[in-house]
């Protein structure tokens, strides 16, 4: 997955400006980056301090890390079953 540019507490910072009152439209200009992207910023992080954030990307690092992790042992464990059908 592609690695922003911006920081988790500049995307939470402009999504609590926009709760606040301000326009999307002016943050996208300030920030240049697209309305989409801005929304699509609100529909992931909305609600969240930059503390929650960070908290949820570690989180989903882990979660790929555990993943990788299964995969490679899943393969291992394949590969082991495989050779004991072999002997037998």
């Amino acid at each position: 997955m592609k690695k922003s540019k911006f920081t988790e507490t500049q995307i939470a910072k402009a999504i609590n400006e926009h709760e606040a009152g301000r326009k999307a439209e002016d943050i996208c200009r300030e920030m240049g980056i697209t309305s989409a992207t801005f929304y699509k910023w609100r529909q992931r992080y909305a609600g969240m301090q930059a503390s929650e954030v960070k908290k949820m990307k570690e989180l989903q690092e882990e979660n790929a890390k555990l993943k990788r992790m299964f995969a490679d042992l899943s393969l291992v464990h394949e590969a082991l079953k495989d050779a004991v059908a072999k002997k037998l």
